[in-house]
């Protein structure tokens, strides 16, 4: 890796790291001691679950972390058995091994009543993907979330959620220019995520009316 290429990646976490809120100290308490006794595990998300509302539409425990990448790796669309997502009509988004490269996303906080749910979002028992514990890098710190290897999404999601939580143009540009299938037919989830994202947005404009 060259050195400008070293400096460009430190210049983007530093710069999403700021973008995005870190813990409180008092919330960090609070996040061990919930670990310790087993109630919440982290999440790191790099695909669709990188919108809010997508993540929440069935889990809503998930609560932001903290922005984290995962080193030596890129973001693909595939899956390793040729399987589509019929959700999707489309490939699935996976991480794969690149030595140099990083994978940027989002370390989410949930409930462990909601384990059950995140594997049934991700079609665990279908084979579509298997979630694995992999360690993440923050700005001070490496963090062991579980995530997944091969992860059914959609790009256009993907693309919101970097949107959505304050990702490096350069990322963003980079998520934009993967090549989708071109499909247009409709999406059930698209529609229930328009649903969310539109709540959500009325929601932000009461509570900025009432300020």
């Amino acid at each position: 890796m060259s050195l400008f290429h070293f400096l460009t990646l430190s210049l983007l976490f530093l710069i999403l790291v700021l973008l995005v809120p870190l813990p409180s100290e008092d919330s960090m308490m609070d996040n061990s001691t919930d670990h310790q006794n087993g109630s919440t595990f982290l999440y790191f998300a790099y695909g669709s679950n990188l919108l809010k509302e997508r993540l929440q539409l069935k889990n809503p425990s998930a609560s932001i972390y903290c922005v984290a990448k995962l080193k030596d790796y890129k973001l693909v669309f595939g899956n390793h058995k040729g399987l589509a997502s019929q959700r999707w009509h489309g490939g699935v988004a996976t991480i794969e091994h690149c030595p140099g490269d990083d994978v940027w996303g989002i370390v989410w906080r949930m409930n462990m009543s909601d384990l059950e749910s995140l594997d049934r979002q991700e079609n665990v028992k279908m084979g579509t993907y298997s979630p694995v514990e992999m360690n993440v890098s923050t700005s001070d710190q490496d963090l062991s979330c579980r995530t997944r290897n091969e992860v059914a999404s959609v790009s256009q999601v993907i693309v919101m959620g970097a949107e959505q939580n304050g990702f490096l143009e350069d990322y963003q540009d980079k998520l934009r220019s993967i090549e989708t299938n071109k499909y247009e037919g409709p999406l059930p989830v698209m529609e229930e995520l328009e649903k969310a994202l539109k709540k959500s947005k009325e929601k932000t404009e009461v509570i900025q009316s009432d300020d």
